[in-house]
């Protein structure tokens, strides 16, 4: 049996539901609300040391990092394949799994709480004292980073080149969309999966103009082949809470002018 632990809103667990579906393997999931702590419970401590999402529990055996979950799922079940059998198009494959974790996730987590985050954690906890003793997985220079993000939105620093990787990065998969229908080659595989949550995170944030109107054409029509597939809806966005839904969409159109003008987009 295969047993998840997950969380709507974190993308790296939507990326490990989304592999999941597609390799067409049944799940057994167990749900922690990572906005309310309970990822710290020592019972999932002992699961997860690090007291992050995912954690794929097989067997007895533990396995976490959601790219590392992907390949583990591959390999121990090869039927539905989503990584290329062509060495070097899976070659290409993962140069964009591996941008996913080196680059596009920690902008989409600034973006996230510039954007969103920011208001809940200022209407809980207040003051940074609090923010710093809460209980974290994080070194105190991440906190104090992430309570300049919380504080100051997007006039923190550092974030307008953040928002401007996450457009670098669609531009990317544009030009790499201009002579296929999927981000690695003719066929759907773990890179599309891999890009999806984040792509599906802006849309959340009410962003999609970064693409959309003709901008990045060809992401534009990626997007609507990936949210026509029947397992996307069941991937990321059955899972998301309709309070935090309504949350970023909201706090999304709020910021998006002033996004809109770091990008230059009329």
């Amino acid at each position: 049996m295969l047993e998840l632990f997950h969380h709507g809103s974190s993308v790296c667990a939507a990326k490990v539901r989304f592999a999941l579906e597609e390799k067409q393997l049944p799940w057994q999931g167990h749900y922690l609300d990572i906005l309310a702590g309970e990822q710290f419970t020592p019972e999932y401590l002992k699961i997860n040391p690090r007291a992050m999402v995912p954690t794929l529990r097989h067997g007895g055996r533990i396995v976490i990092e959601s790219t590392v979950i992907c390949e583990y799922l591959e390999q121990v079940f090869p039927q539905n394949p989503v990584y290329p059998a062509d060495p070097w198009t899976c070659a290409q494959a993962r140069i964009w799994t591996k941008a996913v974790d080196e680059d596009l996730h920690p902008a989409c987590s600034a973006i996230t709480y510039v954007v969103s985050h920011r208001h809940a954690v200022l209407k809980n906890v207040g003051k940074f004292e609090d923010f710093l003793n809460a209980p974290s997985n994080e070194s105190v220079e991440t906190r104090k980073r992430k309570w300049q993000w919380i504080e100051h939105g997007l006039a923190a620093p550092g974030i307008e080149d953040r928002i401007k990787l996450y457009d670098r990065y669609l531009h990317l998969m544009n030009s790499a969309l201009q002579n296929s229908r999927w981000l690695a080659g003719s066929e759907f595989s773990i890179a599309d999966i891999a890009l999806t949550p984040y792509v599906n995170r802006l849309d959340m944030l009410s962003m999609s103009a970064m693409w959309s109107e003709g901008r990045l054409p060809k992401v534009e029509e990626w997007f609507a082949r990936i949210r026509a597939r029947p397992t996307f809806s069941k991937s990321l966005l059955d899972w998301i809470p309709a309070p935090l839904t309504r949350d970023l969409a909201e706090n999304g159109r709020k910021s998006w002018s002033e996004i809109a003008k770091m990008l230059q987009i009329a």
